[in-house]
């Protein structure tokens, strides 16, 4: 008989906890919302794009609220200034940032083009850390900006997943396209993957936006899994007619990177 009480205590405590854990996934799938839809979003859109009761998205917001995760504005809700404190902090002791920002100075002032290290998140990529090179920018990236990682230096990202980790982000992706509107087929994918992982760095021309391109390549770990994409951008007439030389800065720069995490 004691061993059964004891068999449903432990039961009762389980419950709890799992319903926290639920409650948990439940508050940062609401969080991801946001940060993805980054405009203010009704209650009953953030409800029903998550498939949430509204009481209990109700409660989820009213507590991210309260902890300055999540604001009010115009009548809808969006990210609050606590996810801003919280990316700065993590901006400030991530060891690959860390490590990134001097290399990436040097190579900016190498080549004269901005350079940017990309991290993976799910099946997108961010740019985390940038440093403006001479050469003066068509667009400004904010940090943390998500980009999709089927093109650019997201190829060089991809290149360093499993077979099955690729599947999973073809599957993701509803007939994908170059900038110029032309479709990617899977084949002419991988045959660009199997070329990063021969050559060590990807030379993207308008895959993202027409007229400009991009030389990345991957950053090693001790085991030769990849941890990150260091990237210069420019024009493609700027960067054509040296790829090959200005991708032998950019390796060197993902190598020193590297090896300072080792």
């Amino acid at each position: 008989m004691q061993e059964i009480r004891g068999a449903k205590d432990s039961e009762k405590a389980a419950a709890p906890a799992s319903s926290a854990m639920r409650s948990l996934d439940r508050a940062l799938d609401v969080l991801e919302l946001l940060e993805m839809a980054a405009r203010p979003l009704r209650l009953t859109d953030i409800a029903r794009e998550l498939n949430l009761p509204k009481a209990t998205t109700q409660r989820i917001l009213g507590t991210l609220e309260a902890h300055g995760r999540v604001e009010r504005i115009d009548g809808g809700f969006a990210t609050g200034i606590a996810s801003l404190l919280g990316a700065h902090a993590y901006v400030k002791s991530n060891r690959l940032i860390l490590a990134g920002r001097p290399v990436l100075r040097d190579l900016a002032e190498e080549t004269g083009y901005t350079a940017s290290l990309y991290v993976r998140v799910g099946y997108d990529r961010a740019v985390v850390a940038r440093v403006e090179g001479r050469v003066p920018q068509r667009y400004q990236l904010p940090i943390g900006e998500r980009l999709p990682l089927h093109q650019g230096a997201g190829k060089v990202l991809v290149a360093g997943m499993s077979p099955d980790e690729v599947d999973a982000l073809w599957a993701t992706l509803d007939e994908p396209r170059y900038a110029s509107g032309a479709v990617i087929d899977r084949a002419g994918f991988e045959r660009d993957l199997d070329a990063i992982r021969a050559k060590g760095f990807h030379y993207a021309s308008g895959e993202r936006l027409i007229g400009m391109a991009s030389i990345a390549a991957p950053i090693r770990d001790r085991d030769g899994g990849c941890l990150a994409a260091v990237q210069i951008n420019g024009t493609d007439a700027d960067l054509a007619g040296s790829a090959d030389e200005l991708s032998l800065a950019v390796r060197r720069a993902a190598d020193s990177i590297g090896r300072h995490l080792r």
